[in-house]
């Protein structure tokens, strides 16, 4: 098994690469999808974060609101290192549980948006950076996902350099291009993982 660990700043095409290796026969695990999971209603993981962050975290329906945390813990690192000790534990667990279930040749991709923050590259035996120029991230967030600019500042403040990130990497995918110059690249990608994967 290869266990490569797939990361990039907000808004670099992370998820449209991670596709790209799916869609090429890598075994997601989805690190922003656990870290939902393990927040949903009834989970241990809600109850210490509303313990943390108070009743006012929680949506009519009692489900986490997200924008009202993210609202609370981005602007705050102490607040962010509270939620961060609640949340990265429970996710690393469940992605250790998904990643015994995977087969034994399989590349098992784990897409973690903070590997360089929380220093995991030690986990994996590949990193894979997506990169974008600051520019092109932050016309995405406002563009696509509809964010405020200042909101999309605050969101890439938070997290690592584009230097820090690139300084882990073992591989770099460059996401300033044209969708089938990105596909192309992925698939030469795959191809050094499937050939690591047969000789691990």
């Amino acid at each position: 098994m290869l266990k490569v660990g797939l990361t990039g700043g907000i808004g670099a095409g992370k998820s449209e690469v991670s596709r790209l290796l799916v869609a090429c026969g890598a075994v997601l695990i989805d690190a922003d999808r656990i870290a939902r999971e393990v927040v949903a209603p009834g989970t241990p993981g809600l109850a210490a974060v509303v313990e943390a962050f108070g009743a006012e975290v929680l949506a009519a329906d009692g489900s986490l609101d997200r924008p009202k945390l993210g609202s609370i813990v981005f602007a705050d690192p102490e607040k962010l290192a509270v939620l961060n000790g609640i949340v990265h534990p429970l996710v690393g667990a469940r992605s250790r549980e998904l990643e015994e279930t995977a087969p034994e040749d399989a590349v098992v991709v784990h897409d973690v948006p903070l590997l360089t923050e929380n220093g995991l590259a030690g986990l994996y035996d590949v990193v894979i950076v997506v990169d974008a120029d600051p520019g092109t991230q932050l016309d995405r967030l406002v563009r696509l996902r509809g964010m405020t600019e200042d909101d999309a500042r605050a969101r890439m403040a938070a997290q690592a350099t584009r230097e820090e990130r690139r300084k882990i990497a073992d591989i770099v995918v460059d996401n300033d291009v044209p969708l089938p110059d990105l596909q192309a690249r992925v698939r030469e990608v795959w191809a050094d993982l499937a050939r690591r994967a047969r000789t691990e």
